[in-house]
């Protein structure tokens, strides 16, 4: 495969210099399968969990393995391991505000009361 040669601009392409920066970083494989197991390794442990009675405990085990699983995607597949750290304040704030916004509306569900009467049952004739 034929490397692709830095093109000067021209009149009918003006932004087409070249930017050594562009590529994204190269992750070797031995990384990205290591990555891969841990991921299947934590979904097989969050399968195997719901076969234990915990509890409470059940649904935040769960959150924490999800929360391992996701800060793996994040920094290894979206490269911001290797990235500025601005991308992650960037991320980490983003996640905050969802937070935030998911933690409003549990606390407002505790305020909701269904308004539900039964129907009658009519006594048979």
């Amino acid at each position: 495969m034929a490397e692709h040669a830095a093109q000067p601009p021209t009149p009918s392409q003006p932004h087409a210099e070249a930017h050594p920066h562009a590529l994204a970083h190269p992750v070797p494989l031995r990384v990205l399968l290591a990555v891969f197991a841990a991921l299947m390794l934590l979904t097989f442990i969050t399968v195997a969990a719901t076969w234990i009675d915990l509890g409470a405990f059940n649904i935040w085990l769960a959150l924490l393995i999800a929360v391992i699983k996701g800060a793996l995607v994040a920094l290894y597949f979206m490269h911001l391991r290797w990235d500025s750290p601005f991308n992650a304040i960037v991320l980490i704030a983003a996640l905050f505000v969802v937070a935030l916004f998911v933690g409003s509306v549990v606390l407002d569900s505790k305020e909701y009361k269904v308004n539900y009467t039964p129907p009658i049952r009519a006594g048979a004739p």
